[in-house]
């Protein structure tokens, strides 16, 4: 029996809590950074086999790499530092492709620079 969906996402973040940053299988209403925000992406779930015994999808999510938005240069060398760190925390089976440019984001009452990182695993369940 495979693991569901929500098992595969929390895998994911368990592997990305060991670089310290907090980490959010979800869209939180605040953020605390550093963070790394793990969200669906467009298209979610592509089909790559439906039968009678098995369902094979690939996942898409995006990783949102987040910090204080305080000074530019000290921001984006914080932001720098915690992308890699993503990407070496990466867990096996994951492709992952490319980091978008930074953008300042405001959340709630908070300023934060991100970056996206694509990634994408596969999932398969028995039936």
């Amino acid at each position: 029996m495979s693991a569901s969906i929500n098992e595969v996402r929390n895998d994911l973040a368990t592997a990305l809590g060991a670089i310290g940053a907090t980490v959010y299988g979800w869209v939180p209403e605040a953020i605390i950074p550093p963070a790394c925000v793990i969200i669906p992406d467009s298209p979610y779930l592509e089909s790559t086999l439906i039968s009678k015994s098995s369902v094979s999808v690939k996942i898409n999510f995006t990783i949102s790499a987040a910090v204080a938005y305080n000074s530019n240069p000290g921001s984006l060398d914080n932001l720098e530092t915690l992308v890699i760190q993503i990407l070496g925390a990466m867990p096996d089976g994951y492709v992952v492709g490319d980091v978008q440019r930074p953008t300042i984001t405001n959340v709630n009452t908070s300023s934060l620079l991100i970056a996206d990182i694509s990634v994408s695993t596969y999932y398969n369940q028995d039936q």
